[in-house]
């Protein structure tokens, strides 16, 4: 029957990943289902548990979780950061993120502003210092460990999981990350953040940049604090202390550096 080359297929791989020898074996794709379960399903359900039930801020039980998994993407030795930092994305990428973005972004700031006129833009008109600096901290803070953590580990670590059915891949690791938003414990999250997550997921499984998923996202989570979503992306008493703590420490920063 001549060689037949079982590697899963490149686009599977995240962009930087290096090439397994193989497809995994019965027993590592066992391991592997559980080892998701366990992360994508187990651990929200745990955050879910700390934020609402322990009180705990999410901000501080949520950048622990997060650093782990950064550590260990580092330590699997088939992965290399620089190389999938390094990975770029063409033109026509960016034109169809930017297209996306216009036509259903303009498409849901339409519906706040008729459905919603009291909490369009309220954030950056009426609270436009702390609106200023969640713009600036969003995409360093929030999206690029969530884009690591969703997008880069879940496709180089699951994604020989799949073979060759992509929009099994997709659709999963949507709904997953919809899922994780279940600490918010409301269904505007989950429903908006599995749609956009679906959307992540098939860019990056199409470029296999990080930085493309990296914009986009940071697009969408701009949107979202603009207006007037922001809502339903707070837990109220256990978030937002801890935000008021990161604000008044970036505050104090500004002013030891003169700026």
């Amino acid at each position: 029957m001549g060689n037949v080359d079982l590697r899963p297929p490149r686009w599977l791989l995240a962009g930087g990943s290096l090439e397994r020898d193989g497809p995994p074996g019965l027993l590592m794709r066992l391991w592997l289902v559980v080892e998701l379960t366990l992360l994508f399903v187990g651990l929200p359900l745990a955050l879910k548990h700390a934020v609402h039930i322990e009180k705990m801020p999410l901000f501080l039980v949520l950048q622990p979780v997060l650093l782990a998994f950064i550590v260990f993407l580092l330590w699997d030795r088939w992965f290399l950061l620089r190389r999938e930092l390094v990975k770029g994305f063409r033109l026509s990428d960016l034109g169809s993120i930017l297209a996306v973005f216009l036509i259903a972004g303009g498409m849901v700031a339409a519906y706040m502003q008729q459905q919603m006129p009291e909490r369009f833009l309220a954030f950056p008109t009426q609270r436009y210092q702390t609106y200023e600096r969640v713009m600036i901290l969003y995409p360093l803070v929030s999206v690029f460990t969530q884009e690591l953590v969703y997008r880069t580990f879940f496709f180089h670590r699951y994604g020989p999981l799949f073979g060759e059915m992509r929009w099994a891949l997709v659709l999963i690791n949507g709904a997953l990350f919809g899922f994780a938003h279940i600490v918010f414990d409301n269904q505007v999250a989950i429903i908006g953040t599995t749609a956009i997550g679906i959307l992540l997921a098939y860019r990056y499984a199409t470029t296999r940049s990080f930085w493309a998923v990296f914009i986009e996202h940071t697009l969408w989570g701009w949107l979202v604090f603009t207006v007037g979503l922001n809502k339903y992306f707070f837990t109220g008493i256990s978030n937002m202390p801890a935000w008021h703590r990161l604000n008044d420490g970036l505050e104090t920063l500004q002013r030891q550096l003169g700026i």
